[in-house]
């Protein structure tokens, strides 16, 4: 079965992340399993210089799962190989009810459009974007085709994403 995928896109600065870990309470407090996939536009390092993974890395392992009793993580070192695509990446997720994926701004998934006064840049994605379903916003949006939510109306964006995808109690994978 392919993920159920919904994006949380929006310029630098914009509420992403926050926007991204509330919904992701408000939808395993419903019950709902849910993953997420973050891109990064930059160099990042998950583990530390000197940890044993890092160290792993280093000397030039492709992968480094680390692995204890409560979580275990899969790194993978590209090594001069391109960038896995979004695809590539929700087939190694485990079964799931939701995916949200936050970045991936040219990707084709539903989307909702996070935008903050404080943001980087502030002109509207929706325009170029038909993927975008949605906006979350600090501040007062006019003119917009999609429905408009309060940034921080995180229970109504979460029923919005309930009913792009039909989810309701009976079709949830979690016990």
């Amino acid at each position: 079965m392919a993920h159920r995928v919904f994006g949380i896109t929006g310029w630098k600065n914009s509420g992403k992340t926050t926007l991204t870990e509330r919904l992701v309470t408000e939808l395993v407090g419903r019950g709902w399993r849910v993953s997420t996939v973050k891109h990064a536009h930059h160099h990042f390092d998950i583990d530390k210089p000197g940890a044993d993974s890092f160290r792993h890395r280093e000397a030039g392992a492709t992968e480094v799962a680390i692995v204890s009793g409560r979580r275990w993580a899969l790194m993978h070192e590209l090594r001069g190989e391109d960038e896995p695509t979004l695809d590539e990446v929700l087939a190694r997720l485990a079964p799931c009810d939701l995916v949200l994926v936050e970045g991936y701004k040219r990707e084709n998934h539903l989307k909702i459009e996070a935008r903050r006064l404080e943001a980087k840049d502030r002109s509207p994605l929706t325009s170029k974007d038909p993927a975008i379903v949605a906006v979350a916003s600090d501040h007062p949006v006019e003119g917009e085709q999609v429905p408009v939510f309060g940034i921080d109306d995180i229970r109504a964006i979460a029923d919005f994403i309930e009913k792009q995808f039909g989810l309701n109690a009976a079709n949830a994978t979690s016990t």
